[in-house]
């Protein structure tokens, strides 16, 4: 497999994290955001989207969208698991993921940052509406996770909850949010003490700058 993505892409980070927790190789393409690859037609022939991460399967057939990319694997390599067996808890994890990917993240994308700053708003202002979407999410998932033990966020392994949690936790820190929710920093930190996630991390990546 080829996965083309970027060090500090957070839906890339993501899809790393799934592919040391089962133990899964990926031969990594990077894709330089800033300076604008991700928009030239080579990449543009792999993902039309002209957004990271993209899998190349080993008989060429092309997965996007980190979560569809992260379920995927789960279900050719179904161990460990990272989705509970019981429905209502499945759903759960998948809502707390779809938070943090469908609500929360896609406000820090640069494409977005580039749009808002197109239309005449200044880089600060765009900079602290992220910061307050990211409190925003995290009071909601805080609260998601209140009765959960722990120490992840659905119990005693990780699932694909802490996968999307531990990038944006990075995010939040990278954008400057005061972290100031103990149960996130919690499961955060229970997932920093994995290999998996360690390995995973933006600054311990060849392209990292």
């Amino acid at each position: 497999m080829i996965l083309h993505g970027y060090f500090r892409s957070s839906a890339a980070w993501r899809v790393r994290i799934v592919l040391n927790l089962k133990g899964l190789t990926a031969d990594p393409r990077f894709v330089h955001l800033r300076r604008g690859e991700q928009r030239g037609a080579d990449y543009l022939s792999i993902n039309p989207q002209g957004l990271l991460p993209a899998l190349v399967l080993d008989d060429g057939r092309v997965l996007t969208q980190s979560l569809a990319i992260c379920e995927y694997l789960d279900e050719t390599c179904p161990d460990p698991a990272l989705l509970p067996f019981d429905p209502v808890t499945r759903a759960q994890v998948r809502a707390f993921a779809q938070v943090i990917a469908c609500d929360i993240h896609p406000v820090q994308n640069l494409k977005i940052f580039k749009a808002l700053e197109a239309l005449g708003h200044a880089p600060e202002v765009t900079q602290a509406w992220a910061r307050d979407v990211i409190a925003h999410g995290f009071d909601a998932l805080e609260a998601l996770v209140a009765d959960q033990p722990g120490p992840f966020a659905f119990g005693d392994t990780p699932s694909l909850a802490d996968v999307c949690l531990v990038p944006q936790m990075g995010n939040a820190r990278r954008f400057g949010v005061e972290i100031r929710w103990p149960r996130l920093m919690a499961i955060d930190a229970a997932c920093a003490a994995l290999p998996a996630f360690a390995q995973a991390r933006p600054d311990t990546q060849p392209d990292a700058e």
